[in-house]
């Protein structure tokens, strides 16, 4: 049986991201959480529209805006904005929200 040389996923990441603390990495590791954020909240709106039994069109009648975007939204594949947000969680009939700054304090959003 031949020998199989293993490479750590670290060596990888390195090679294809670049070491840590070079820009490059640090460019696609802030990508990396911007897009898990943003599919979280996609889920968070999906859960809510599946919950309500609303179809995305459905929403997307609400919201104001074509399925496709609701679609978008809750795959996580745009970075949604605040006033975009707002017009969902409130079509979703979420009354307010805040954003929690840790020791800074919460924001309400709407």
């Amino acid at each position: 049986m031949a020998k199989m040389n293993l490479t750590p996923l670290s060596v990888v990441v390195d090679d294809v991201w670049g070491p840590a603390g070079t820009p490059e990495r640090d460019a696609m590791e802030a990508q990396l959480k911007e897009d898990i954020q943003a599919y979280f909240v996609g889920e968070a709106i999906k859960k809510a529209r599946l919950k309500q039994n609303l179809t995305q069109e459905e929403l997307g009648v609400k919201v104001g805006v074509k399925k496709s975007q609701i679609s978008k939204l809750e795959k996580g594949k745009c970075i949604i904005t605040l006033p975009t947000m707002s017009r969902v969680f409130k079509a979703l009939g979420f009354g307010s929200a805040s954003l929690d700054l840790g020791t800074g304090g919460k924001v309400a959003l709407w």
